[in-house]
């Protein structure tokens, strides 16, 4: 078993984990097979995550075998963007599929002969009902559905019928095949389910090829027994179709064993949507940059606001496999975030909101170089060079002209340490004509650097700052989550997810004054702008002549004060 998986002898396995051990020890299963069989028609988000991590992982653990099948049945709305963009997010994940990829159009021809099997055997029937119908006799959980007039249709005359369907002499909607199984089945899944409908729409890889599609409860069982997948895994809103998957699997002539499907919670995180539809909504809408926007829990919106791959599997580990619902608190992804990055990413200053303070006990041409930690938590991090002159730039929350008590920043008459540098005091405030302040006079300690004779001098406050002479000019984008509330699609007194906005979820800062360091920023790195919050240069906007940076998450968590 991977450390990844399993860091102890001692740490106990996951239900599924359990189920998949019995069957290798019992010999049931040669090598365990999974899959992630993702629908091309959107970008992943971090629930896929968590199935990506459970399927891959265990296939991993147990020296099996996971597949990346794309189950393209509903070409109206796949793509091959949506194709591509899955298997990067996959590789970047830190999984391989290897030679295992496949898609369920592979198989259209042998899932034709598995149906016409079913008609052959008496069943499956073609149905001529339209959708209105089909739903109205199918009945309710507590009433029993109705037999379609169509029912008793002969074999031959389903068998041809259905091949006329796949010719494509009917039009869309003008017939279904359907499972024969029972209308008054308790559960709804097995009244007489439907299993090709007619649809004419090009398909990104068969073209116009077929003008029949396959449902996904008939392709999916049965694209898993083409493969020998052993052990199929879904979520909970999949428990109520199992025993059609059994059904299917057990009514066409299949190789023992056969699949055997588990299902198991789904992610439901806080202060976010997981509907790719909706999601796919706020992009069509405008109300994000796109599927990888920074405020989106997309895969690839995780990856260009810095987060890495390491945290979001830490994440899954930790939250676990369980077979109950229940609403995930967004903290706890958020602190596997800052866990991750306190430990990889460089400390640098970074001052977003300037204000310039010039140093009037130095000369004009005054240039030293200060060391500086790259990181604490890494002893091989390094350290660096900060340039230091006469003129820099503090962030102007850390100044107030009239401070309460318990200020320990700067202040007029106050002292504050500079990060890595001197004491630094404030002896004079400019203002202009309309009275903002736009600039401080001060002095230093010229003593009270690292190891000069009043070094050991204290105060109480300790901001960052950086040389106005060398910083570099870049746009800061500040990152909040993206509702307002823990559930924004629960329907609650009827109002709809979007009415739950962040309308503050991204600030835009320009002008923002960094460290000369980042002038050699690159995209795979992470920064910690030291007291403001961890950072990445973003992947898409930034230019040569301009920089941008996002901030992937804050240092703490602040928004549990703002309730």
């Amino acid at each position: 078993m991977s450390s990844d998986a399993n860091n102890s002898q001692t740490e106990s396995l996951d239900f599924i984990r359990e189920i998949v051990k019995e069957d290798q020890t019992s010999g049931k299963h040669a090598q365990i097979v999974t899959r992630f069989p993702p629908e091309p028609n959107g970008y992943l988000h971090i629930g896929h995550a968590k199935a990506i991590c459970l399927n891959f992982g265990i296939a991993k653990e147990n020296q099996g075998i996971c597949h990346l099948r794309f189950d393209d049945t509903n070409p109206i709305r796949e793509s091959t963007e949506y194709v591509e963009s899955i298997q990067e997010d996959v590789r970047w994940l830190g999984f391989d599929w290897k030679e295992s990829r496949f898609f369920t159009s592979d198989y259209f021809e042998k899932l034709f002969g598995f149906a016409m099997q079913l008609i052959e055997n008496g069943k499956a029937y073609v149905c001529d009902l339209s959708a209105e119908d089909f739903m109205r006799m199918r009945g309710t959980p507590t009433h029993a559905g109705e037999d379609s007039p169509f029912r008793e249709r002969s074999v031959e005359e389903n068998m041809d019928l259905f091949k006329k369907m796949r010719e494509g002499v009917f039009e869309d909607g003008a017939k279904t095949l359907r499972a024969k199984i029972e209308m008054s089945a308790p559960n709804i899944q097995m009244r007489d389910p439907a299993l090709y409908r007619i649809r004419r729409v090009h398909h990104h890889r068969t073209g116009d090829a077929w003008p029949i599609y396959p449902m996904y409860d008939f392709a999916h069982c049965l694209s898993d027994a083409v493969e020998g997948i052993t052990h199929s895994l879904c979520t909970l809103e999949f428990e109520v179709h199992r025993p059609l998957y059994d059904w299917i699997l057990q009514n066409v002539n299949l190789p023992e064993p056969l699949p055997r499907q588990i299902e198991f919670a789904r992610l439901n995180l806080g202060y976010t949507v997981m509907s790719k539809r909706k999601l796919l909504q706020l992009v069509e809408d405008k109300h994000v940059s796109g599927w990888d926007d920074p405020r989106m829990p997309t895969v690839s919106g995780l990856r260009r606001r810095g987060v890495t791959s390491d945290s979001i599997r830490h994440f899954c580990k930790r939250i676990g496999i369980t077979k109950y619902d229940g609403m995930t608190d967004i903290a706890l992804l958020e602190h596997s975030i800052r866990n991750d990055l306190n430990k990889r990413a460089l400390r640098v200053q970074g001052v977003l909101k300037p204000l310039k303070v010039v140093i009037e006990n130095i000369p004009e041409d005054h240039f030293e170089e200060l060391e500086a930690v790259n990181n604490p938590e890494d002893p091989d991090a390094g350290s660096r060079k900060l340039p230091f002159s006469r003129e820099i730039y503090i962030d102007q929350d850390d100044f107030m002209e009239e401070a309460p008590k318990k200020f320990f920043r700067l202040k007029p008459e106050g002292e504050v340490r500079l990060r890595y540098a001197y004491i630094l005091k404030c002896e004079k405030v400019i203002k202009d004509d309309e009275g903002n302040i736009v600039e401080l006079r001060a002095t230093i300690d010229p003593d009270s650097k690292r190891g000069g004779a009043t070094s050991g001098r204290k105060v109480k406050g300790t901001i960052h700052w950086v040389s106005a002479q060398h910083a570099i000019t870049a746009e800061v984008r500040l990152y909040e989550r993206l509702f307002t509330v823990e559930q924004p699609d629960s329907g609650k007194d009827k109002k709809d997810y979007k009415d739950f906005l962040n309308p503050e979820s991204l600030a835009v800062l320009e002008g923002c004054k960094l460290e000369p360091s980042l002038k050699e920023a690159t995209q795979d790195t992470r920064y910690q702008f030291e007291r403001v919050g961890y950072f990445c240069l973003d992947s898409k906007d930034t230019t040569p002549d301009k920089p941008v940076f996002n901030r992937t998450i804050s240092l703490r968590d602040a928004w549990s004060k703002r309730k």
